[in-house]
């Protein structure tokens, strides 16, 4: 697990620009869903056709956020439905590279 790539900032999940570069690449959509039983928080992009069987995911803009490349995700309406800590704070994350996965822990 990793700290310092994930941020929650203003309801916004803010990536890294590493990590965007090896989940995301050039891909500008992240299918995002909630997994109550462990809180946690599950990131890929558009083109993981698995996890749309898997999960019931909601699609979001990754945001550029500066020329590094570091991106942002709107989640607040993911943190309203499921009544989520949305305090500002660094979130330990899994990234499952083989599957271009983000875990995030909340």
């Amino acid at each position: 697990m990793n700290g310092s790539g994930i941020q929650l900032k203003s309801s916004h999940i803010y990536l890294d620009h590493v990590l965007v570069d090896q989940v995301f690449g050039n891909i500008h959509y992240a299918y995002v869903a909630f997994v109550e039983a462990n809180s946690q928080l599950l990131i890929t992009p558009v083109s993981s056709q698995w996890f749309v069987k898997m999960h019931d995911p909601a699609q979001f803009l990754l945001k550029n956020r500066n020329l590094k490349g570091d991106r942002t995700l709107a989640v607040r309406e993911i943190f309203i439905d499921n009544d989520l800590d949305s305090s500002d704070r660094i979130l330990d994350y899994e990234l499952i590279e083989k599957t271009k996965l983000i875990k995030v822990y909340l």
